[in-house]
């Protein structure tokens, strides 16, 4: 079982959408995010570098809002999610991102995106050949 570190309402502005004023005026969103890791290295060592940073971890996501826009939020919570997978401690995320100003035409409180992505599986090694040490 993995152990998990959460970030929930993450805010900043962004220029994300596919309308031509929501590119120009910007808005608001909001990222939650789960990551998973295996705290027990930290724990025992009381070491910040076995774990994940979530100052830093937080104001990556702050950039990836901030940054080049995009039309969907998809594509938002994707790029967030990558960032989070770049920490050599997190083994899995889970990524909400809300937009809660979005242009929709009838009363609504927020919708959002909901995404889990897992690191990559390591590329296994070929064994040695025994007799000359080649893999």
């Amino acid at each position: 079982m993995n152990d998990t570190i959460r970030l929930v309402g993450v805010r900043a502005r962004g220029h994300h959408g596919v309308f031509d004023h929501e590119r120009a005026d910007g808005q608001d969103f909001v990222v939650d995010v789960a990551v998973e890791v295996d705290a027990r290295a930290a724990a025992g060592s009381d070491d910040l570098d076995r774990t994940v940073h979530y100052g830093v971890l937080a104001e990556q996501v702050v950039a990836e809002i901030e940054r080049d826009p995009v039309d969907l939020i998809e594509t938002l919570a994707e790029r967030i999610a990558a960032a989070v997978l770049t920490h050599r401690a997190a083994l899995a995320t889970e990524v909400t991102v809300h937009k809660p100003q979005a242009p929709i035409t009838v009363p609504f409180t927020d919708v959002s995106i909901t995404i889990r992505r897992e690191r990559a599986a390591e590329p296994a090694t070929e064994p040695a050949d025994e007799r000359t040490g080649a893999a």
